[in-house]
Formats: C-alpha cells, sequence, structure tokens
C-alpha cells in the first residue's frame, strides 16, 4: 500500500525525520518497501507569472514571453505551449536549473537562442517535472500562486511516499488511520482526527430505497444514504487528486475519487450507485446460479450461486464487496446518487474475486477484515465531503442490521508473568497497559493478569500470544537484549524417522519407488474406494481444483492416479509406495488423522528378463508386505484374515494382525473397480505405521542357542479345505508346547486320491530341548499330542503314505 507521508503527518506528527518513521514502521511489523519523493531530483525552479505574449517573429507555433519571477527584471522565454496566456502562472526553470531526465546527471537549462530569438529559461509543464501530464501544454497553477517560490516547496514534491508491505493479519493497516494509530502508539502521541460530523443534515429530496439484507451472515451491516443536486461543474479538488494520485490511485470523477479518499483514509470500502438507475428497492442476497453481471470494467460474468450481490428489482448491480456493475454506475452527467457503506464477512468476499480474474482495493481489505463499526463513520465522511464540495443534499440513511452476526470480541486473559516468560524481559504493567489501551483494548487489570477486549478493528486478535506479540513489537524489537534461552532439552531420542526410512529402504530393495502426493483427493475416486470400514470423507470448504475436493481416507487414492500416469506413458510394470496421513472424518471436530504405509503394485514380478517371467500375486505382495515387518519377530504371532473390504477382491484379500492388534489391509483391487479405472489387475495394501513402529522398538533377548540335537517330524493330514492354514498352525503350537522350535508346510495336494472338499497338507516339525538330548519317546508323545489336537478340533485323519 503507498501512503503520502505529508497526509499521514496530518494525522499524527511525530518528530522524526523519513527514514526514522519508515524504520518505527519496519520494526512494528509494517515493513517499508520503498521510501521516495513526489518527483525525482531537480532544482532551480521557481512560480512564474506571464505578464506579455507576442508571436515569434520567424515560427508561427513559437511565442515570446516575459515572466516575472520575482526579480528587477522580467525573464524573456519562448515558449511553444498552445495554452501560454497572458496572467497564467506556471513552473519557470531559470538559467543553470537542473531538470530530472533519464540521464543521471540530469537536463540543465542554458541561455540560447530559439529561431534567433534569446530565451533565459524554460517554462514548465507537468512531465518536465516529473508529474503526470493531464493537459498538452504549461502547468497551469492556481492564481494565488506565490510568484518566486520554490515550486519543490509549493507542490509538496519533496514530500516521501511510503510503500509499505502489509501482512495478510493486518488488514486494520489498510489506510491512513490505522498507519497513523500505529505511529501514535509507538511515539505515544495522540491522534489528530478530522471533523467528521456524526449525520450529514438530511434533506426532503431524493428518498433513499429502502434495502433488505437476506444473506445476513455475509451481510450483518449494511447502510445506504442517497445525495441528490450535486453539482458536478465542480472538479476533484487538487488536495484530493494529489493524495490520490501519491497512493497509487488514478483520479476519475469527483464522485469516484470522494469513494476512494474515503478507502485510504479511513479503509472503509464505499461504492455509490447512480439513483436515477435503481428499480424498486435494494437487496443484499446471494446470487442465483447462472445470474450474469457486467461489471464497470466491462466484463460480463457468470455467477454460480455462492457469491453475494446487490440487487434491486431488474437484478444484480454490484458484487458485494468487489466491484461495482456498469448498469449503476456513476458518470459524468450523473446528479443523484445513492451511496453504500457495509460490513461483509471475510469468508462470504474471499476467493470470489479471483474466480473472476479480479484484484480490487476494496475486495483486498474485504477479504482481510474491515472494522465493523467503520461503515456509519465512514458513510457520514463521504457524504460531508460530497455534501460541502459540491452542495448535494443528503436523504435520509437506511440502515439494515442483524447485530447477532456481527463478530464477537471476546475478552483474552493475560497472565502479567506470562508475558516475561516469552519475551525474556521484564515490561511494567502500566507499560503493557499504555500499549494495549492505546491499540484500542479495553483493558482491566484483575490481580495478576490482565483482561484485555480486542477493539472491533483487530480480526488477528484471540489468544494471549497475540497480545504479547502486539506488547513486544510497540515496546520494540530493538529495546528486548540478546540473551541466550534457558533450555532444558532432552535427551530422549524419537526414531520415527529413521525406522520409518528403513522401511522404505526395505521397499526400495524390492523394486519400489516412492512417491510423494497431496493429502488431497478426488471427490469420485473417495466414493470408488468406499467403505464402511474406512468411515466418513471429509469434504474442503476451498479445494485447489475439483479433483483435489475431498481428504484421503486410504493413500491409495493419491497412489492410483500415480499408477494410471506411467501406464499411460507405456510403463507396464509399476511399484509405488508412499508414507503419509489418511483422514477420517466429516469434520474438523473428530477428524481422525492415521501415519500409515501404502502400496501398489501392477504388472510383472520382475523387470523383463531373459528367463521366464510371471506375472506378480498374492503370495508376492504378502512377501513385500513381510519385508516391513522386523526380521526377529516370530512368525507365530502374525495373523492372517480374510478382508471384507467391498473394493478389495473378495478371494484375494486379507487383514493382517499382529498380537491381535489390527495392522492393515492386503490384496488385489476389486475387478470392477479396476476396470472403472481402467487399470489391469492391481496389488494394493496399507499399513498402519504406528504399531508396526512398535514392533520394531522392541527389545529382544539375547539366548544362547541350545548345543543338543533337532529332532524333526513330518505329518501328512487330510482335512477339510475351508479350514485354513492359519488355524490348523496355531492349533499345532498351542498343543505342542515349549518344545516345538519351528514349523512349516511343506506340501499341498489335492486331486483323485483326495476326497472332494479335503486336501492333503504335509507339515514339518521340528523339536529341541535347550537342556537334553530329546528322546524318541518324548518326540513321539509330543507329536501324537499334536495329531490328537487336529483330530478333535478339525477332524482330520492322518495320512501314513
Amino acid at each position: 500500500m503507498k501512503i503520502s507521508e505529508q497526509w499521514l503527518r496530518q494525522w499524527v506528527n511525530p518528530k522524526n525525520t523519513s527514514e526514522q518513521l519508515a524504520e518505527q514502521l519496519t520494526m512494528a511489523g509494517l515493513e517499508i518497501d520503498d521510501r521516495y519523493a513526489v518527483a525525482r531530483a531537480f532544482s532551480g525552479v521557481v512560480i512564474g507569472e506571464v505578464i506579455s505574449v507576442e508571436p515569434h517573429p520567424d515560427a508561427d507555433k513559437l511565442r515570446v514571453t516575459q515572466v516575472n519571477i520575482g526579480d528587477a527584471e522580467p525573464l524573456q522565454i519562448v515558449c511553444g505551449a498552445p495554452n501560454v496566456t497572458v496572467g497564467m502562472k506556471a513552473p519557470v526553470a531559470t538559467v543553470g536549473a537542473i531538470l530530472p531526465s533519464d540521464d543521471a546527471k540530469g537536463f540543465k537549462i542554458k541561455k540560447s537562442k530559439l529561431r534567433g530569438v534569446a530565451s533565459n529559461g524554460m517554462l514548465c509543464g507537468a512531465s518536465e517535472i516529473d508529474l503526470v501530464d493531464d493537459i498538452d501544454g504549461l502547468l497551469e497553477l492556481p492564481e494565488d500562486a506565490p510568484v518566486g517560490t520554490d515550486i519543490r516547496e509549493y507542490l509538496g514534491l519533496d514530500n516521501q511516499i511510503l510503500d509499505i508491505s502489509i501482512t495478510p493479519n493486518r488488514g486494520d493497516c489498510f489506510s491512513v488511520r490505522g498507519i497513523a494509530r500505529e505511529i501514535s502508539v509507538i511515539n505515544d502521541l495522540p491522534l489528530q482526527l478530522p471533523e467528521i460530523p456524526d449525520n450529514v443534515v438530511a434533506s426532503d429530496n431524493g428518498a433513499t430505497p429502502a434495502v433488505t439484507v437476506d444473506a445476513v451472515e455475509a451481510c450483518p451491516r449494511y447502510l445506504l444514504q442517497s445525495i441528490s443536486n450535486i453539482d458536478r461543474s465542480i472538479d476533484t479538488p487538487k488536495w484530493m487528486q494529489d493524495v490520490l494520485v501519491q497512493s497509487g490511485l488514478r483520479s476519475h470523477n469527483f464522485l469516484v475519487d470522494v469513494t476512494n479518499y474515503v478507502l485510504m483514509e479511513l479503509g472503509q470500502p464505499l461504492h455509490a450507485f447512480d439513483a436515477d438507475t435503481i428499480e424498486g428497492d435494494i437487496v443484499v442476497r446471494l446470487a442465483q446460479p447462472d445470474e450474469t453481471i457486467t461489471l464497470l470494467n466491462e466484463q460480463t460474468v457468470t455467477l454460480t450461486g455462492d457469491e453475494l450481490v446487490i440487487a434491486d428489482d431488474k437484478g444484480a448491480l454490484a458484487l458485494a464487496g468487489i466491484m461495482g456493475g456498469q448498469r449503476s454506475s456513476v458518470t459524468d452527467s450523473t446528479t443523484n446518487i445513492v451511496v453504500e457503506s457495509a460490513f461483509f464477512n471475510q469468508l462470504a468476499i474471499a476467493a470470489r474475486a479471483r474466480r473472476f480474474g479480479l484484484h480490487t482495493d476494496a475486495s483486498q481489505r474485504f477479504e482481510r477484515g474491515v472494522d465493523f463499526e467503520l461503515p456509519k463513520l465512514a458513510l457520514a465522511r463521504a457524504c460531508d465531503l460530497i455534501t460541502s464540495i459540491t452542495g448535494g443534499e443528503a436523504g435520509q440513511i437506511v440502515t439494515a442490521e442483524n447485530l447477532e452476526h456481527l463478530p464477537a470480541r471476546e475478552p483474552i486473559t493475560l497472565p502479567i508473568a506470562k508475558v516475561r516468560d516469552v519475551i525474556g524481559i521484564d515490561i511494567e504493567p502500566s507499560e503493557m497497559v499504555r500499549i494495549l489501551t492505546q491499540l484500542g483494548f479495553e483493558v482491566e487489570q484483575q490481580n495478576d493478569a490482565l483482561i484485555c477486549k480486542p477493539p472491533s478493528y483487530r480480526f488477528d486478535m484471540s489468544i494471549r500470544e497475540d497480545l504479547i506479540e502486539e506488547i513486544a513489537r510497540i515496546y520494540g524489537y530493538d529495546n528486548i537484549p540478546s540473551v541466550l534461552p534457558y533450555l532444558q532439552v532432552s535427551m530422549d531420542y524419537d526414531d520415527t524417522a529413521d525406522l520409518t526410512h528403513g522401511m522404505k529402504l526395505a521397499l526400495v530393495d524390492n523394486g519400489y519407488m516412492e512417491a510423494i502426493s497431496f493429502s488431497f483427493s478426488d471427490a469420485k475416486l473417495e466414493a470408488l474406494l468406499d467403505d464402511e470400514a474406512l468411515g466418513e470423507v471429509l469434504a474442503l470448504a476451498n479445494p485447489i481444483s475439483s479433483d483435489l475436493a475431498v481428504m484421503r481416507r486410504t493413500l491409495l487414492s493419491s497412489l492410483l492416479p500415480c499408477v494410471q500416469y506411467n501406464l499411460n506413458r507405456q510403463q507396464p510394470r509399476v511399484r509405488f509406495f508412499e508414507t503419509g496421513l489418511s483422514f477420517v472424518g466429516q469434520s474438523i471436530s473428530d477428524l481422525v488423522q492415521t501415519p500409515s504405509i501404502a502400496l501398489v503394485a501392477v504388472g510383472d514380478v520382475w523387470s523383463e528378463q531373459a528367463y521366464q517371467n510371471r506375472v506378480l500375486d498374492f503370495y508376492d505382495l504378502k512377501h513385500d508386505i513381510e519385508q516391513l515387518l522386523p526380521a526377529q519377530i516370530d512368525s507365530a504371532r502374525i495373523r492372517y484374515e480374510r478382508s471384507a473390504l467391498s473394493f478389495l477382491h473378495p478371494g484375494q484379500s486379507a487383514e493382517l494382525y499382529i498380537d491381535d492388534i489390527y495392522v492393515g489391509w492386503l490384496g488385489q483391487l476389486h475387478p470392477n473397480t479396476a476396470k472403472q479405472l481402467d487399470l489391469p489387475t492391481t496389488w494394493v495394501a496399507q499399513l498402519s505405521l504406528a504399531p508396526l513402529l512398535t514392533l520394531a522398538r522392541e527389545q529382544h533377548s539375547i539366548t544362547t542357542p541350545s548345543k543338543f540335537p533337532q529332532v524333526r517330524r513330518d505329518i501328512a493330514i487330510l482335512v477339510d479345505s475351508d479350514i485354513s492354514l492359519q488355524t490348523l498352525e496355531s492349533t499345532v503350537r498351542a498343543a505342542a508346547g515349549d518344545l516345538l522350535t519351528d514349523l512349516w508346510l511343506f506340501d499341498v495336494y489335492q486331486g483323485d486320491k483326495v476326497p472332494t472338499g479335503q486336501r492333503s497338507l504335509a507339515f514339518a516339525l521340528v523339536w529341541q530341548d535347550a537342556t537334553q538330548t530329546l528322546s524318541d519317546e518324548a518326540v513321539k508323545t509330543a507329536t501324537d499330542k499334536v495329531v490328537q489336537a487336529l483330530t478333535d478340533q478339525h477332524a482330520v485323519q492322518l495320512r501314513d503314505n
């Protein structure tokens, strides 16, 4: 935001140089991006009065003038400006003057002859003294301009322009009033407020339209006032034009300039409607879907239905808080207007301007938060300026308010001791009260705490740390000594990152590549991966794009598009994994975030090889999953159960449990789901990181290997096909006791010699005692016990051959 130092000093005038003032603002959090004078450096230019104008004897377009600059003798100057007349006052560059130019040395004025006539100086237009040219000719100065006065002094060309970078949280500083308030507190000086009447005396002429607010949450306060019989022959006063131009705004016409002036002065966006174009009453409502409006910039936009508009009986007049419409725009012939001053909720304006490629001074302020107590004051200021300068007649103010929807300003409790804990120095409570009070807070000291109610213009104040920051920046960061903090360092080492990295390396060793993606997902993909077991999906209030509109409930939502992308680019074998959060819940309050690791695999087991290859199957995926488990974990602790997730193949998927704790799922993506995504056979898995990290952190005891020999016994059984291997292994381990050191399945047979509905399984049982050599009798007894348990619990038959 650009702001004139001269205008700023009308509100508060500390005894600081421009440089010191800029340094104060920067240290208070309002960084000065640039500081420069209104006009570039030049010298030797004074105010002159033209006392005679004669034709040049040898040039039709030149004039020979005599110019009084306050010296004993007038200067003869040859001038080619078409508007030079007797009696006019204009800038005069005397001999020796240096004017601004692209050359660093500037342009020096010398005595010269133009077509044979001596010229002792130069009459200047605006561009010659680094101002904007509004006309082709000399810069005409007011009749009362004092002859001989330095033009820089008269026009205030040494006035500094401060280009201030306003952070998004400081919407209260987007005005002269806001910046002056900061300077007054820093320097402990009072503000010199302009005289603004509470209400301009209302006339019976020009009735103000009635107002209805339908969108009360988006617009809890709306004010209108009509002004009629405005004299449009009166131009914008020069003092107003100057401050607007110096603030980076272009002067349009008087009515528009007044609203811009109040915007820059107080920070309240206003809008003026041509009263003669309004049909019926004013309604503040949400746009209708596919409703169109042609804006002031001649852009016609189609509204979606969530934009706030100002409308009359005929349709939308303006995009509220962003830009007015062309139908009700104020022109040079407009004499009757209606001025709008309102408070619009931040969320009702945010992102709407960017949606249509717009960025306006109004939207910039409303998105950051405008003082909800300011509309009445700003309306009074604008109406006073218009009526006092043009003689217009103000109508009655029409107000529509819903106070319960105005932002709440809840008191914040600040323990005085907390200030020292955070800042590191002792500040007197009275100084804290002064700082906060001058910043507009209502402060009450109760025992060892300050109860502070933020002012209406501070949208960024909600917690006690906000108050401490205010105290620190006004007290002065450079007044706070640099002291090393006292740190009580915990030597506990968090190994989460290292253990997770180890899992990633295990997957990389098996041919997987890590993917890093957004935590957002496409709602359509989430619908395909929907299952009651996954929980509710959280929709984003303001998504960055339509295909990233919800939070992912599973990391597959991020990985499957990566697979699609690679398959579409002739990469037939794809292996990806990702670590990150999955999100379950329909609102922030009940959102559950789970750190997870997910895998996806498509194609053959190996890359293209000289020997025979094969497609990936369930057991290959299971092998890859088990590489994530610590090598020393006992396989007896691992359990798989059939998965019921709807997006997984019912016969090619499982859930993984360790010590009866659910870890995750793995298997083939359901063929129907894969078909809708245009994917081939796809293998997927997702595991929670928490139980995997717990396993990795387990302390394993070291035992001395037994020096006594192992004994192996094999058993072959007939068992019903629907009894799982895992169930049989659990029965064997429970019956065998501590002497069983290892167990594995080494043969499965189903065929002509096996009854229908059964299968033949062969297990190897390894027995060993750590204290003695096992006898044949002991091994036989233990093996018989296992067979008996299998027979009793699962009706197996022991095969002899």
